[in-house]
């Protein structure tokens, strides 16, 4: 049972890992400045994949569930964390970002009658001022539109995060199909803010072929089917502090790769988000699941990753 746990919490893990490569990846391999179409092309290939591959379709008011779950974690939340971090300085957006399992805990008593513990919001204030470490620069005068956005997509996805638990899935329908559901339904939201935003799609050479592919199929395809997968079978604090691994992966191939340098202070706050993540692990086991079809009601467990644009003009990690 130990080993099986483990091996979830790694799977698990994997999404944040791989949504940390997101930075290096735009920078060395797409056009700039096109960050809703980088968002469309993550998620609608993405989701039309998954629905090729699971062949279901929503049906009665999952139709409209299925809408509003894919506006709130992909729709909504893209747009507005892309214009967070081309307003925000350096990993503002980041560090505002890594308040989202805070609001979820908040969003969690509303929901779903689960009564917040001192350890999450304690962990989670450590989680956070790790972040902040790692990722914020010198700033100058922040820009009240970049906060709001910021705060507009943590609660996003904080919120789709919950109605995800609590709605659960169809029955007969597993985390692939639902994902592919929420990744088709919020490209389609983002496709006709992309064009009337940026225009017509950019050229595209060999190398931005390849970074797109890899952020439609690993990055978000698998990534996200293993985040999702997850929420169905951990505890909230389990996958809640797998979100700081996002920023920290992003920090660490910044180092490797970029040859950017850590400094000290990034050091320190590394090993405070890793103790968080880590501390987060530690609770009880979570409740075997009930059958396909649960509504994840009040007795769920919910989480939200600690997200950064795809084409974002600084290292921060994530979706």
């Amino acid at each position: 049972m130990a080993a099986n746990r483990a091996t979830l919490i790694a799977l698990t893990a994997l999404a944040p890992v791989s949504w940390g490569t997101t930075y290096a990846v735009t920078t060395e391999f797409l056009p700039p400045d096109r960050p809703l179409f980088t968002g469309l092309m993550r998620a609608l290939p993405a989701g039309l994949v998954l629905l090729a591959l699971v062949r279901v379709l929503p049906r009665g008011a999952w139709w409209w569930k299925a809408t509003v779950l894919g506006a709130l974690n992909i729709g909504a939340f893209f747009p507005l964390l892309f214009l967070s971090a081309y307003r925000l300085p350096g990993g503002m957006a980041a560090v505002v970002g890594s308040v989202g399992p805070l609001l979820v805990v908040g969003l969690s008593a509303l929901l779903l009658g689960q009564r917040p513990t001192a350890r999450n919001v304690i962990t989670g204030v450590v989680a956070a001022s790790g972040v902040s470490l790692v990722v914020l620069k010198a700033a100058g005068a922040l820009d009240p539109l970049g906060v709001l956005a910021a705060l507009a997509s943590t609660a996003s996805m904080s919120a789709g995060t919950v109605l995800t638990k609590r709605w659960g899935r169809p029955e007969g329908v597993g985390p692939l199909a639902l994902t592919g559901w929420q990744l088709t339904a919020g490209g389609l939201l983002i496709a006709p803010v992309a064009v009337l935003a940026e225009g017509a799609p950019p050229t595209l050479d060999a190398p931005a072929l390849g970074g797109y592919l890899y952020l439609a199929l690993a990055n978000t395809a698998i990534a996200y089917w293993l985040w999702f997968r997850g929420i169905g079978r951990l505890t909230a604090t389990q996958v809640t502090f797998l979100g700081p691994l996002s920023p920290l992966t992003a920090a660490v191939v910044g180092w490797a790769a970029l040859g950017e340098t850590l400094t000290a202070p990034q050091l320190a706050g590394m090993a405070l988000a890793f103790g968080a993540t880590v501390a987060g692990q530690t609770g009880p086991p979570a409740r075997t699941a009930r059958a396909a079809g649960s509504s994840g009601g009040p007795g769920g467990t919910v989480t939200v990753p600690c997200p950064a644009p795809a084409n974002a003009p600084s290292r921060q990690g994530s979706a």
